[in-house]
């Protein structure tokens, strides 16, 4: 039997349709969910048995507590417009949780119209992937007022393994962004690794045996080692996710005086996958641009 609030699902690509999925499975009331891509959201719903709704002001009706999985900054401000059709239509009383990882002046903007429409807002930032979306299993660090927190922490709590409440509104994005640029440092550094090892002849799985038990290892080398090594760049987290989040850390860094010269270099190898079209690749297709083998097909596909 469903408990809970009723909930709505932003968002429904391949993170937000798995938190769907998962909220189901262990009883809560998806009641909506919505994607620009009007048959997905169709789809989902016709799995789920909820409704595809066709507007966000709709959503907003629809739900007591609304998840939102969007891609960027300007995705999450369409989404909450001062103006038409908008989630802030009828959010007295609603809460919403924002998933996405952004810019965290844009979480706590968000936060401020949330609460002028007469609701409550949390930032609930994901440092997981897809299999953990399904299974519950994500770690989430959460930024807003304690009272949001303690109010969703009952949905929360079932989509995670890991839960944890870092601050006020913007804290948590910022913790994120620094997850997310030292992951990005190390598949960059790990592809550079193999690329080298793959350049002047060394088995590449005896290397990678060696790096799991000496200071080369890291948990991106368990995730995409083998990945890199056999070109296999099935999207977990994309490049052009990677680009963007290296460069909230990036900007982040210079607003607080710092250069950051590793940062940088990674979101250049990153923005040069997303100008050569490899941007939809998951972030271990970087090893694609320092594999001496592959460099020339790479760069014929520019």
């Amino acid at each position: 039997m469903a408990t809970g609030p009723k909930i709505g699902v932003v968002g429904v690509g391949r993170m937000g349709a798995n938190i769907a999925r998962r909220l189901k499975d262990v009883g809560h009331t998806v009641s909506a969910v919505y994607d620009t891509r009007l048959e997905t959201a169709a789809e989902l719903a016709r799995e789920l048995g909820g409704e595809a709704s066709k507007t966000l002001a709709g959503m907003t009706q629809a739900a007591d507590l609304i998840i939102t999985v969007v891609t960027d900054d300007a995705a999450m401000r369409r989404i909450y417009a001062e103006s038409g059709d908008s989630l802030l239509a009828g959010a007295k009383g609603k809460l919403f949780v924002n998933c996405a990882t952004l810019t965290p002046d844009v979480h706590v903007n968000v936060e401020r119209l949330v609460e002028a429409a007469g609701g409550q807002s949390l930032e609930a930032c994901m440092a997981s992937s897809i299999p953990q979306a399904r299974e519950g299993t994500l770690y989430l660090m959460c930024g807003g007022r304690k009272e949001a927190f303690d109010r969703a922490e009952p949905v929360l709590r079932t989509m995670s393994a890991s839960l944890r409440y870092v601050g006020k509104s913007g804290e948590a994005a910022k913790v994120k962004a620094l997850v997310n640029m030292v992951m990005n440092i190390n598949t960059a550094g790990l592809a550079e690794g193999l690329g080298l090892g793959d350049a002047i002849g060394l088995d590449l799985t005896m290397l990678r045996e060696v790096f799991a038990q000496t200071g080369a290892n890291s948990r991106v080398l368990e995730t995409d080692g083998a990945d890199m090594q056999n070109r296999d760049h099935d999207c977990y987290f994309s490049a052009a996710h990677a680009a963007k989040d290296s460069g909230i850390a990036v900007s982040l860094a210079r607003s607080a005086g710092l250069e950051l010269p590793l940062a940088e270099a990674t979101k250049q190898q990153y923005d040069t996958m997303v100008g050569r079209g490899l941007g939809e690749l998951d972030k271990s297709g970087i090893a694609e641009l320092t594999f001496k083998s592959r460099r020339a097909k790479t760069l014929a596909r520019a």
